[in-house]
Protein backbone atom coordinates (compact mmCIF):
# COMPACT_ATOMS: atom_id res chain seq x y z
CA UNK A 1 0.00 0.00 0.00
CA UNK A 2 2.97 2.57 0.98
CA UNK A 3 4.63 1.39 -2.39
CA UNK A 4 1.36 2.38 -4.27
CA UNK A 5 1.17 5.70 -2.73
CA UNK A 6 4.81 6.92 -3.08
CA UNK A 7 4.41 5.85 -7.12
CA UNK A 8 1.61 7.09 -7.24
CA UNK A 9 3.12 10.53 -5.64
CA UNK A 10 5.78 10.30 -8.50
CA UNK A 11 3.18 10.22 -11.05
CA UNK A 12 1.57 13.00 -9.70
CA UNK A 13 4.69 15.46 -9.00
CA UNK A 14 5.67 13.81 -12.65
CA UNK A 15 2.48 15.60 -14.00
CA UNK A 16 2.64 18.47 -11.89
CA UNK A 17 6.23 19.41 -13.83
CA UNK A 18 4.97 18.27 -17.13
CA UNK A 19 2.09 21.03 -16.47
CA UNK A 20 3.80 24.13 -15.07
CA UNK A 21 6.26 23.71 -18.20
CA UNK A 22 3.95 24.11 -20.05
CA UNK A 23 2.80 27.19 -18.70
CA UNK A 24 -0.45 25.75 -16.14
CA UNK A 25 -1.73 28.48 -14.26
CA UNK A 26 -2.01 26.87 -10.58
CA UNK A 27 -6.06 26.70 -10.38
CA UNK A 28 -5.75 24.08 -13.54
CA UNK A 29 -3.16 22.33 -11.34
CA UNK A 30 -5.22 22.20 -8.14
CA UNK A 31 -7.97 20.79 -10.79
CA UNK A 32 -5.45 18.22 -12.49
CA UNK A 33 -2.84 16.96 -10.04
CA UNK A 34 -3.61 15.26 -6.59
CA UNK A 35 -0.90 17.43 -4.77
CA UNK A 36 -1.91 20.19 -2.24
CA UNK A 37 -1.90 24.12 -3.12
CA UNK A 38 1.35 24.42 -0.88
CA UNK A 39 3.30 21.61 -2.67
CA UNK A 40 2.38 22.91 -6.14
CA UNK A 41 3.20 25.93 -5.26
CA UNK A 42 7.14 25.28 -3.85
CA UNK A 43 7.35 23.29 -7.04
CA UNK A 44 5.91 25.91 -9.07
CA UNK A 45 8.92 28.32 -7.81
CA UNK A 46 11.61 25.66 -7.76
CA UNK A 47 11.07 24.72 -11.94
CA UNK A 48 9.96 29.08 -12.72
CA UNK A 49 11.86 30.92 -9.91
CA UNK A 50 9.03 33.10 -9.18
CA UNK A 51 5.73 32.56 -7.71
CA UNK A 52 2.58 31.86 -9.44
CA UNK A 53 0.89 34.39 -11.43
CA UNK A 54 -2.45 35.07 -9.29
CA UNK A 55 -5.97 34.66 -10.75
CA UNK A 56 -7.46 33.87 -14.39
CA UNK A 57 -7.14 36.32 -16.89
CA UNK A 58 -10.57 37.23 -17.98
CA UNK A 59 -10.91 35.64 -21.49
CA UNK A 60 -13.43 35.49 -23.72
CA UNK A 61 -14.69 33.49 -26.72
CA UNK A 62 -14.14 36.92 -29.01
CA UNK A 63 -10.23 36.57 -28.63
CA UNK A 64 -10.07 33.30 -30.74
CA UNK A 65 -12.26 34.99 -33.56
CA UNK A 66 -9.23 37.68 -34.54
CA UNK A 67 -7.31 36.46 -37.47
CA UNK A 68 -3.39 35.18 -36.09
CA UNK A 69 -5.24 33.86 -32.54
CA UNK A 70 -8.12 31.72 -35.05
CA UNK A 71 -5.81 30.35 -37.35
CA UNK A 72 -3.14 29.18 -34.44
CA UNK A 73 -6.53 27.87 -32.14
CA UNK A 74 -8.02 25.89 -35.06
CA UNK A 75 -4.82 24.31 -35.36
CA UNK A 76 -4.46 23.24 -31.96
CA UNK A 77 -7.97 22.23 -31.68
CA UNK A 78 -7.98 20.00 -34.39
CA UNK A 79 -5.03 18.23 -33.47
CA UNK A 80 -6.96 17.92 -29.69
CA UNK A 81 -9.96 16.54 -31.29
CA UNK A 82 -8.02 14.12 -32.92
CA UNK A 83 -6.20 12.85 -29.65
CA UNK A 84 -9.71 12.39 -27.95
CA UNK A 85 -11.37 10.85 -30.49
CA UNK A 86 -9.32 8.91 -32.71
CA UNK A 87 -6.07 8.25 -30.29
CA UNK A 88 -8.33 7.74 -27.47
CA UNK A 89 -6.56 9.96 -25.36
CA UNK A 90 -7.83 10.85 -21.91
CA UNK A 91 -8.91 14.98 -22.16
CA UNK A 92 -5.89 16.03 -20.05
CA UNK A 93 -3.40 13.71 -22.04
CA UNK A 94 -5.26 14.67 -24.98
CA UNK A 95 -5.15 18.77 -24.10
CA UNK A 96 -1.19 17.60 -23.54
CA UNK A 97 -0.25 15.84 -26.39
CA UNK A 98 -1.90 18.03 -28.85
CA UNK A 99 0.09 21.78 -27.29
CA UNK A 100 2.93 20.35 -27.68
CA UNK A 101 2.44 18.97 -31.41
CA UNK A 102 0.96 22.53 -31.94
CA UNK A 103 4.33 24.12 -30.40
CA UNK A 104 6.56 21.61 -32.44
CA UNK A 105 4.55 23.06 -35.33
CA UNK A 106 4.85 26.79 -34.99
CA UNK A 107 8.62 25.89 -34.28
CA UNK A 108 9.28 23.83 -37.01
CA UNK A 109 8.13 26.72 -39.25
CA UNK A 110 9.91 29.89 -37.68
CA UNK A 111 7.00 31.55 -36.36
CA UNK A 112 5.73 32.96 -32.97
CA UNK A 113 3.60 30.43 -30.59
CA UNK A 114 0.41 33.08 -29.80
CA UNK A 115 -1.87 30.36 -28.35
CA UNK A 116 -0.29 29.94 -24.74
CA UNK A 117 -1.34 27.07 -22.34
CA UNK A 118 -4.06 28.87 -20.70
CA UNK A 119 -5.59 29.93 -23.74
CA UNK A 120 -5.54 26.51 -25.55
CA UNK A 121 -7.29 24.80 -22.02
CA UNK A 122 -9.85 28.01 -21.50
CA UNK A 123 -10.90 27.27 -25.09
CA UNK A 124 -11.22 23.51 -24.56
CA UNK A 125 -13.37 24.45 -22.18
CA UNK A 126 -15.34 26.53 -24.23
CA UNK A 127 -16.06 24.24 -26.53
CA UNK A 128 -17.60 21.81 -23.52
CA UNK A 129 -19.35 24.56 -22.48
CA UNK A 130 -20.89 24.95 -26.07
CA UNK A 131 -20.06 28.47 -26.76
CA UNK A 132 -17.51 27.75 -29.23
CA UNK A 133 -17.90 25.39 -32.67
CA UNK A 134 -15.90 23.90 -35.13
CA UNK A 135 -17.20 25.38 -38.80
CA UNK A 136 -16.06 23.78 -42.11
CA UNK A 137 -14.40 26.40 -44.66
CA UNK A 138 -16.61 26.28 -47.65
CA UNK A 139 -13.05 27.53 -49.62
CA UNK A 140 -10.21 25.11 -48.55
CA UNK A 141 -12.34 22.87 -46.45
CA UNK A 142 -10.62 23.42 -43.07
CA UNK A 143 -12.51 23.11 -39.86
CA UNK A 144 -11.97 26.20 -38.12
CA UNK A 145 -12.93 27.49 -34.77
CA UNK A 146 -16.33 29.80 -34.91
CA UNK A 147 -18.91 31.28 -32.23
CA UNK A 148 -21.29 28.67 -31.22
CA UNK A 149 -24.60 28.58 -33.08
CA UNK A 150 -23.21 31.03 -36.20
CA UNK A 151 -24.76 29.99 -39.53
CA UNK A 152 -22.52 27.50 -41.16
CA UNK A 153 -23.76 28.46 -44.81
CA UNK A 154 -21.50 29.68 -46.99
CA UNK A 155 -18.80 29.88 -43.97
CA UNK A 156 -15.59 31.44 -45.34
CA UNK A 157 -12.52 31.07 -42.67
CA UNK A 158 -9.72 34.06 -41.89
CA UNK A 159 -7.23 32.44 -44.31
CA UNK A 160 -9.21 32.34 -47.50
CA UNK A 161 -10.86 35.95 -46.31
CA UNK A 162 -8.00 37.66 -44.01
CA UNK A 163 -8.72 41.35 -42.74
CA UNK A 164 -7.20 44.04 -44.53
CA UNK A 165 -4.28 44.58 -42.21
CA UNK A 166 -3.96 40.86 -41.34
CA UNK A 167 -0.06 40.29 -41.39
CA UNK A 168 1.29 43.32 -41.74
CA UNK A 169 3.37 43.94 -39.17
CA UNK A 170 4.77 40.29 -39.46
CA UNK A 171 6.21 41.94 -43.19
CA UNK A 172 4.24 40.52 -46.39
CA UNK A 173 6.26 37.48 -47.24
CA UNK A 174 6.39 36.39 -43.71
CA UNK A 175 2.70 36.62 -43.20
CA UNK A 176 2.01 34.49 -46.44
CA UNK A 177 3.65 31.72 -45.62
CA UNK A 178 2.76 32.02 -42.19
CA UNK A 179 -0.42 31.38 -43.67
CA UNK A 180 0.38 28.63 -46.25
CA UNK A 181 1.97 26.54 -42.88
CA UNK A 182 -0.92 27.47 -41.55
CA UNK A 183 -3.45 26.07 -44.37
CA UNK A 184 -1.00 22.58 -44.48
CA UNK A 185 -1.20 22.44 -40.87
CA UNK A 186 -4.62 22.48 -40.32
CA UNK A 187 -5.66 20.35 -42.87
CA UNK A 188 -3.31 17.70 -41.83
CA UNK A 189 -4.60 18.21 -38.04
CA UNK A 190 -7.80 17.19 -40.06
CA UNK A 191 -6.24 13.78 -40.99
CA UNK A 192 -4.52 13.23 -37.19
CA UNK A 193 -1.54 14.48 -35.75
CA UNK A 194 0.83 12.14 -37.66
CA UNK A 195 0.25 13.55 -40.70
CA UNK A 196 1.26 17.06 -39.12
CA UNK A 197 4.38 15.79 -37.60
CA UNK A 198 5.10 14.84 -41.04
CA UNK A 199 4.51 17.68 -42.93
CA UNK A 200 7.53 19.80 -42.27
Amino acid sequence: MTKKSVLGEVREVQLAIELIELGARLQFLEAEVGLSRERLIRLYKELKGVSPPKGLLPFSTDWYMTWLANIHSSMFYNMYRFMLDEAAESPLQALIKSYRLYMEQIEAHGGDVVLDFTRAYTMVRFFESDMLQLSGCTRCGGQFVAHAHDNKHDYVCVLCRPPSRAGKARGPKRAEAHGGHAIENIHQANAGPAAAAGGH
